[in-house]
This record gives structure tokens, C-alpha cells and sequence, in this order.
């Protein structure tokens, strides 16, 4: 599995192509902005796209999700939560693309990697971690030392704490590749991340 990160659009959104290196078969994660340099990464890799995979639906993880699409022919996926959510996201494609709805549980197979889905809500309704292989793509539920805020319109800290909690409790090590900022593992965070220690504290 290889991992591509580009930080994308004037919030520095991370978004992810990750890729099966045997098939070149890929997955784009949170399509920020920014379209034209994701899509040269692809070409120039000759990589083939399967998936765009939305971890929630707030404005600066898909303002290149038609663009993505249309040029790429990848259905999108977000949880219904988020899609459906007044004000929340805008999510019609122009043509070459369709909008499908995945839910905890979900796998999502791109050549040789499954994208298993854990519905991880607090920083929106319908925020969702991806889970693959041993990578965590959190969006803005977990990051480096902090998670998401929750003063935006769905947000519930309770909520995220639970989901903070979910994210503590997985059995292994996991690299950690947030919405915003850089990398971590999830020993790390347990460790050092205030909000997560917190979280795993509670009943």
C-alpha cells in the first residue's frame, strides 16, 4: 500500500490518494481543492482511480470532489448523515460520477485493499474513520494532539469523546493520517493526545 499526502485548498485540508501497488488501482480521500494537482499525481503515476472516499461532509474536504469525478469516472462515497444534512455539503456531481452512501461496517474494496468503515460522529453526524491495513484516516475526529472542534452546526463533544473512546480501544498499531496537520501513530495519541486520554477514561 502506498500513501500519497496533498495538502490541498486554503485550509490545508489533508487529502489522500492511496494505492494498491501490485494493480495501481486507487482511492482518493477527502478531494479538498486543489483538482489539478491531484489529478497530475495520478497521471503522472498512471495510477487508476476507483473511489473517492468523503470522511465527512464539511465544505473543504470535497470542493474538488466534482472535478475529481467527472475527470475520473470514481463513484463518491460519504455517510448519509452528512450528505443529507441542511447547509452541510453540496454533493451533486456533474457528469462522470455518481454519490453512494457507505455506513459503519461497510467494506469497500479497491485491488487488493479493503476500506472498512467505522462511523466515528461528534466534529458532524456522519463523520466516519477509514480503516486500512494498518492506517486510520480520521478526518476531523482525531488529529495530532487535539480532534475536531464541535461549535459547527451537528458537532457534539460527548459524541466525539465516544468516538475518540472507539479509536483508543482498537486492538494493535495503527498510523494515524488526519484531515489537517501531520501524521501520527495511535500508541502516540493515547499517550499524549489530551482529548483522547480523557475520552478513554470515561464510562
Amino acid at each position: 500500500m502506498l500513501i500519497k499526502t496533498l495538502s490541498v485548498g486554503m485550509l490545508d485540508t489533508n487529502c489522500y490518494i492511496v494505492t494498491d501497488e501490485q494493480t495501481l488501482e486507487c482511492a482518493i480521500i477527502d478531494p479538498g481543492a486543489d483538482s489539478g494537482t491531484i489529478l497530475d499525481y495520478i497521471e503522472s503515476n498512471r495510477l487508476k482511480p476507483k473511489a473517492i472516499f468523503l470522511t465527512h461532509g464539511h465544505f473543504d474536504h470535497h470542493m474538488a470532489l466534482s472535478a475529481t469525478a467527472e475527470a475520473t469516472g470514481s463513484p463518491a462515497y460519504i455517510n448519509k448523515r452528512d450528505a443529507l444534512t441542511s447547509g452541510r455539503s453540496q454533493l451533486k456531481l456533474k457528469t462522470g460520477g455518481s454519490v453512494s452512501y457507505y455506513s459503519e461496517g461497510d467494506i469497500i474494496q479497491i485491488g487488493n485493499l479493503g476500506f472498512h468503515i467505522m462511523e466515528t460522529p461528534g466534529h458532524s453526524p456522519g463523520s466516519v474513520t477509514i480503516q486500512c491495513e494498518t492506517a486510520l484516516f480520521t478526518g476531523d475526529t482525531l488529529f495530532r494532539d487535539s480532534c475536531g472542534r464541535t461549535d459547527l452546526e451537528g458537532g457534539d463533544m460527548d459524541t466525539l469523546l465516544s468516538s475518540l473512546k472507539r479509536l483508543s480501544l482498537l486492538d494493535g498499531e495503527y498510523e494515524v493520517y488526519p484531515g489537517h496537520a501531520e501524521s501520527s501513530t495511535l500508541s502516540r495519541e493515547r499517550t499524549f493526545n489530551y482529548y483522547m486520554i480523557n475520552a478513554a477514561g470515561s464510562k
